[in-house]
């Protein structure tokens, strides 16, 4: 026994004295080969999975390819166009207008999310009876499946339904159906599902702030208003940029709920850039000028992402 602890002594000396030669070194090297080793499968799997469709969607935004061709994929160099399908897009009136009603829903449905959020997430700093079981009512709506919602709102704003009957509104008033009122009607679907998830993310913000800040502003007097703008706010900053970012890029990409309640309707009023993109995937089979836009769109998101990002350690720094 005494002959096993002097050589364990003798190793970890050994080690001590040359760290790059040492037993605990050679240890930790082998460790880390062997981690690579068990991780190696899962790096490939998302290579192929990510990288691989990013760089084949690459190739053909450079061609003119479509399915009906007849030639494979990988054969797309035949008909290439260089960068005339991203010419292309700059003058696509049909694509700009697709970007217009998305942004519409942006601009109204982000904003109006987030003061609803803020103002829930705010009533529930407190504790009170039944919080726990008005918390699991709120958050429902975001357990919801969006195609589910869709169909949900889509009986809701028939002619006979119980919208128009609760508002005393004819049968004949249209909602879905209508150029000024299908949009609004996407928005309210919209707000009534994803703004549980805005004020998840504002009251984890908010409960966040330490509370003796706010005793201590409560003992000197300040109102619950004044509060809120200079200690609450202040310190969710970061919070506010993550849940602003996280949904306008979700509502960029808003797809279920358009195509089941007016399927971009009418005509091309409601039509969204996913509804676009779908369009023209599976029903006109453009797919190397679809590559060219979602190419374009991915960057634009990124950069949206990356500058909250900055924004957020500009803030921590």
């Amino acid at each position: 026994m005494t002959d096993v602890i002097s050589d364990m002594v003798t190793l970890d000396s050994t080690a001590s004295e040359n760290p790059r030669g040492g037993y605990w070194y050679r240890a930790a090297r082998d460790g880390q080969k062997l981690g690579r080793w068990f991780v190696a499968p899962t790096v490939l799997l998302l290579l192929f999975i990510v990288i691989f469709p990013l760089l084949m969607q690459f190739y053909l935004s450079f061609t003119w390819w479509t399915p009906l061709d007849g030639t494979r994929w990988y054969n797309a160099y035949e008909s290439l166009n260089f960068a005339d399908n991203y010419w292309r897009l700059l003058t696509d009136r049909d694509l700009w207008a697709a970007l217009l009603s998305t942004g519409t829903v942006i601009a109204v449905a982000v904003p109006l999310q987030f003061g609803l959020g803020l103002a829930l997430a705010y009533l529930f700093i407190d504790d009170f009876p039944g919080r726990k079981i008005f918390y699991s009512i709120v958050l429902t709506p975001m357990m919801i499946v969006p195609a589910v919602v869709g169909l949900v709102f889509f009986l809701l704003f028939q002619g006979s339904g119980p919208i128009n009957a609760t508002l005393g509104l004819p049968a004949n008033f249209s909602w879905l159906t209508s150029v000024d009122r299908a949009m609004l009607s996407v928005i309210i679907a919209d707000t009534w599902q994803w703004t549980p998830l805005m004020f998840l993310i504002l009251l984890a913000g908010m409960l966040g702030v330490p509370s003796d800040q706010l005793l201590a502003a409560r003992l000197l007097g300040g109102s619950n208003w004044q509060n809120f703008c200079r200690i609450i706010l202040p310190r969710m900053k970061p919070v506010i940029i993550i849940a602003l970012v996280l949904r306008t890029v979700e509502c960029f990409k808003i797809f279920d709920l358009v195509f089941i309640m007016t399927k971009g309707g009418p005509g091309v009023a409601t039509e969204t850039i996913s509804l676009f993109l779908y369009k023209k995937t599976f029903a006109d089979l453009d797919w190397a000028y679809v590559a060219a836009v979602g190419l374009t769109i991915l960057f634009a998101l990124s950069l949206l992402a990356a500058s909250g990002l900055a924004f957020m350690a500009k803030k921590k720094g």
